[in-house]
């Protein structure tokens, strides 16, 4: 695992058991703050709800329903955090609303331990201590000491890591990360709206797309949807200078239509490897006729 920062922001990068690298961003500690002020709020309403109906049913004895109401607050919250990172894969609504979720440091699936440890953890961390400071004032001056320095330590721990995990996190091996929503990319195959009812300014014969494999292609789409590729003016005549020559392009390439030649070069070498592939054919890249002549040879 290995850490980074990208645009202010903590990236953490690990390599899970399917061996591709995943990339997630340490939320931040503002937004867990947010989510945990909103998670509280929400717990909060369940436990006065609750409360209310004991009180008002008395269907327990006075004694009982005082004992109930105390317990209330670990009865509500344990099942509500634990329950709610199980179901949605490391969110509770608060992280949900928020954009932030758990996930396990080794890139496996959550595991019903490491949510229940993490949880535990936070009774320990955050609300047994909230529960002694709205008692400072029949506390004793070294129970006050105790409790203070309790809470400065909580806050500490995920200030001076690197990680910003908090002691549950550690001990039960998660990360907070963010959790942001899906776009999908628009298909480069696709033609611009502008462009889609005018003609092809070039024209690929068979030939010319016979040359590259899949491989090529992908590098030519990740060139095309990278900004700051397609903003280099040098760069992009570089590559379309190079594909030309490469597949034997006769046709002449004005200065300022690179761009335009690399997009329907792709949109037409896409399609012509799909159809490739329809009957059978896959090509992995440009060494493909190498690779056929060897294979001859060998029969």
């Amino acid at each position: 695992m290995s850490q980074s920062v990208t645009d202010g922001k903590r990236v953490e990068q690990f390599i899970p058991p399917e061996g591709v690298p995943i990339t997630f961003a340490i939320a931040a500690l503002a937004t867990r703050f947010g989510a945990q002020f909103l998670d509280i709020l929400f717990t909060g309403i369940l436990i006065f709800i609750c409360s209310f109906v004991i009180a008002f049913t008395g269907i327990l004895p006075a004694s009982a329903e005082t004992m109930l109401i105390v317990l209330l607050g670990f009865l509500v919250r344990t099942p509500y955090y634990i329950l709610s990172e199980l179901i949605w894969n490391g969110r509770t609504p608060g992280k949900r609303i928020t954009g932030i979720r758990v996930i396990n440091m080794d890139g496996r699936r959550l595991t019903p331990h490491q949510v229940t440890g993490r949880n535990l953890m936070k009774e320990v961390e955050i609300f047994a201590p909230m529960t002694l400071l709205a008692s400072v004032g029949i506390q004793s001056a070294w129970e006050n000491g105790l409790t203070g320095l309790w809470l400065l330590t909580v806050v500490i721990v995920p200030l001076a890591n690197r990680r910003r995990q908090r002691l549950g996190d550690m001990i039960a091996g998660t990360l907070v990360v963010d959790n942001p929503r899906s776009v999908l990319l628009s298909d480069l195959a696709l033609p611009a709206p502008s462009a889609a009812s005018s003609q092809a300014a070039f024209d690929f014969l068979p030939e010319h797309l016979d040359v590259y494999g899949k491989y090529e292609l992908q590098t030519l789409e990740d060139v095309l949807r990278d900004a700051t590729k397609t903003s280099n003016h040098k760069e992009i005549a570089q590559i379309a200078r190079t594909i030309t020559r490469r597949i034997q392009y006769e046709d002449t390439v004005k200065p300022g239509q690179e761009l335009l030649f690399l997009n329907e070069f792709y949109r037409a070498q896409r399609e012509h490897l799909e159809s490739l592939k329809l009957f059978g054919t896959v090509r992995e890249n440009k060494f493909h006729e190498h690779a056929r002549a060897e294979a001859k040879k060998l029969v």
